[in-house]
């Protein structure tokens, strides 16, 4: 009795329709199970998203590094350059590297 009832209804006869359980279940697999399923679709854009970004960050640097080898074309600029970064000095001159306390603590805590 309830089953009859339950046939007559005109959703049941939608859903119970043989095209219509194949293409759900089509879709269910083709969503969730599948190797090109809807969710590694949502995870590789995630990662295509994530590797546009770091690229655009590499160009920048890319730029940056650029305008530093043009600067130090100029042979003061190189001399600049070294002098600060490797301490470098002439034959004759002497060197005072001054700190302060900020930077001191810094360097301790880096070390450890």
């Amino acid at each position: 009795m309830f089953l009859k009832r339950l046939r007559d209804k005109k959703w049941f006869q939608f859903a119970s329709n043989l095209y219509v359980l194949v293409l759900t279940i089509f879709l269910v697999w083709m969503l969730f199970f599948d190797q090109n399923s809807l969710l590694i679709h949502m995870e590789l854009r995630r990662e295509i998203k994530k590797l546009e970004q770091q690229q655009e960050f590499l160009r920048e640097q890319i730029d940056h590094d650029r305008e530093v080898i043009e600067s130090l074309s100029d042979p003061k600029e190189l001399e600049k350059f070294a002098r600060e970064q490797y301490y470098l000095k002439k034959p004759d001159e002497e060197i005072y590297i001054i700190e302060y306390e900020d930077s001191v603590k810094q360097k301790q805590d880096d070390d450890q």
